[in-house]
């Protein structure tokens, strides 16, 4: 989903769509990944406070309270390996300090 304020040009939304997309896998579950989606977008956001609330009002603006609910859940109680989103991370990562 695409926020509105999150300008980005020559190319890095779809990076940024890519290198979420990769990174969900990692969740281990399907239903993780649009409230991590909406949460990592959300931290791009030209936003007063980075809380879930305000971030859930531009996820889904026609329903506040079920994208807060959702993205609640995905912050305060959704559990996840650390160790292997970090490994996709750092998969993802790399590549991208080699072409320096």
């Amino acid at each position: 989903m695409a926020f509105s304020g999150l300008a980005m040009g020559g190319g890095s939304e779809d990076r940024f769509e890519a290198y979420v997309e990769a990174l969900a896998r990692a969740l281990g579950h399907a239903d993780r990944a649009a409230p991590f989606r909406h949460y990592t977008t959300g931290l791009l956001l030209p936003l007063e406070r980075k809380s879930v609330e305000p971030m859930a009002a531009r996820a889904d603006p026609t329903r506040v309270g079920a994208a807060h609910q959702s993205l609640h859940h995905f912050v305060a109680k959704a559990a996840w390996s650390d160790d292997a989103l970090l490994v996709h991370r750092r998969i993802r990562s790399v590549p991208l300090r080699m072409r320096r």
